[in-house]
């Protein structure tokens, strides 16, 4: 089996690029999230733990790798960053099981 994986590490650092083929809106999305991750009435090591939460239910490699460090390199430690991930975990799954009362509604009107 071999170690490659679809996703390059590499490609991370060319994130920035993305505003080649379209270059008002990468800026646009790069002022955005620029303002999104100062500092305001969350911290930064706040929303970068929350980032890496996200990173996680979104399933993006490419985020888990950047918030990961991120989150180390504001001051977040192991436990808090694990901790984050089971915040995200948790509403991803309770989000998936409170549309089971949509599943529940639904078969009691098909069995009435």
């Amino acid at each position: 089996m071999s170690d490659a994986s679809y996703y390059n590490p590499a490609d991370l650092a060319k994130f920035g690029k993305i505003s080649e083929w379209q270059p008002e809106m990468g800026r646009k999305f790069f002022d955005y999230y620029g303002e999104v991750f100062k500092e305001g009435a969350l911290t930064e090591r706040e929303k970068s733990l929350i980032a890496l939460a996200v990173a996680h239910v979104v399933q993006c490699p490419y985020c888990i790798d950047a918030y990961t460090a991120d989150s180390l390199q504001k001051g977040a430690d192991e436990a808090q960053m694990m901790e984050a991930v089971h915040v995200g975990a948790a509403i991803k799954g309770g989000a998936t099981l409170v549309h089971a009362t949509m599943m529940m509604n639904k078969a009691k009107e098909l069995s009435m």
